[in-house]
């Protein structure tokens, strides 16, 4: 198989190379899947510098997400259970090295590709999807009526969230940092857009909402929780999804307590280990919208990434923050063309 292998840290996505590697024998637990899209994550470039809290031992195949078809299924699983998948199924998951022609993985790890889904736009789902659904309608409590404030919206998290807050009759207000970006947020369904570089931006939301009294629920993946303060409503939901600013804040506790405020966290990895439960949950939630087409892909289409070899522009791009949505590797495999 053809992949990207790191035996030592390196300066920057530019100094990534495609290696030829044995293909993966999978256990009797796992799946063999060929990989047809892998979406690129800031943690990858995190992860390639040493610099990600997960540092696998040297060597190891970098990336994380993928879609693909299923080669082989498990011999063997816990209690004789019969596999979720079959030869030929189409799958997305995730799981340490995507950015290659073939991965072995456990079936926790995988879902069926919706309905209709290229693979490009199944890549990018495993992350984002459960992340922004498990923080609006599990720890924020997203109802109809209620008014989100959608940070990043042109962002990987910010558009499932956006598509997520329309899909349960909330009013959208999303930022972004440029025109287009804030065009795309639209696109996927914003009611109101603000560009947060502006110095008034909170007050310009603020007034958006009905007799100007602030948002209910705050969606943020940035780090902007102290300035988001100044547009929250009585009794409002500031959800603190990252940090993606590079800054963890500061905050100032009264005005918490001034507005009746409650700011609650996602991490939404660590359900997996603390409430395992909630992932049906979520994932049966997530698929209604799917199948619903209430929820569409949001792979980046500005530019086209063909081949592992273009792995390292992805990602130099996704650094760049000159992307929206989920920036996806589409990976041929043998025989295939890449055009």
């Amino acid at each position: 198989m053809k992949a990207i292998q790191v035996s030592q840290y390196v300066n920057g996505p530019e100094d990534l190379k495609v290696a030829d590697l044995p293909t993966p024998t999978p256990k009797p637990d796992q799946y063999l899947i060929a990989i047809h899209a892998a979406a690129t994550n800031f943690f990858d470039l995190l992860q390639i510098r040493g610099k990600y809290q997960h540092q696998p031992p040297f060597p190891w195949v970098s990336g994380s997400e993928f879609s693909g078809v299923v080669l082989k299924a498990p011999s063997s699983l816990p209690g004789g259970r019969t596999p979720k998948f079959k030869v030929g199924d189409r799958v997305f998951g995730g799981g340490q090295g995507a950015y290659s022609t073939h991965i072995a993985i456990g079936e926790e790890q995988l879902r069926p590709v919706p309905k209709g889904w290229s693979f490009v736009d199944a890549a990018g789902i495993y992350v984002t999807g459960p992340t922004s659904y498990a923080g609006l309608v599990v720890r924020a409590g997203i109802k109809a009526g209620d008014w989100v404030l959608v940070h990043a919206a042109a962002g990987g998290v910010g558009l499932a969230a956006v598509q997520i807050a329309k899909a349960f009759g909330a009013t959208v207000v999303a930022t972004a940092g440029t025109q287009h970006k804030l065009d795309v947020a639209r696109s996927f369904g914003a009611d109101h857009t603000v560009n947060y570089r502006e110095a008034d931006w909170a007050a310009q939301v603020k007034k958006l909402t009905p007799k100007g009294r602030g948002v209910d629920i705050v969606y943020d993946p940035v780090g902007m929780v102290a300035e988001s303060m100044k547009c929250t409503a009585w009794n409002g939901r500031i959800l603190v999804v990252g940090f993606a600013a590079g800054a963890i804040e500061k905050v100032a506790m009264n005005r918490v307590l001034l507005k009746n405020v409650s700011i609650v966290g996602l991490h939404w990895g660590a359900y997996a280990t603390n409430e395992p439960e909630m992932q049906t949950v979520v994932w049966d939630g997530l698929y209604k919208l799917f199948d619903s087409g209430k929820y569409r892909g949001i792979g980046y289409t500005d530019k086209e990434y063909v081949g592992l070899e273009s792995v390292g522009e992805a990602l130099k791009a996704l650094g760049a923050r000159d992307t929206w949505g989920k920036v996806v590797v589409k990976v041929p495999q043998d025989g295939q063309s890449k055009i």
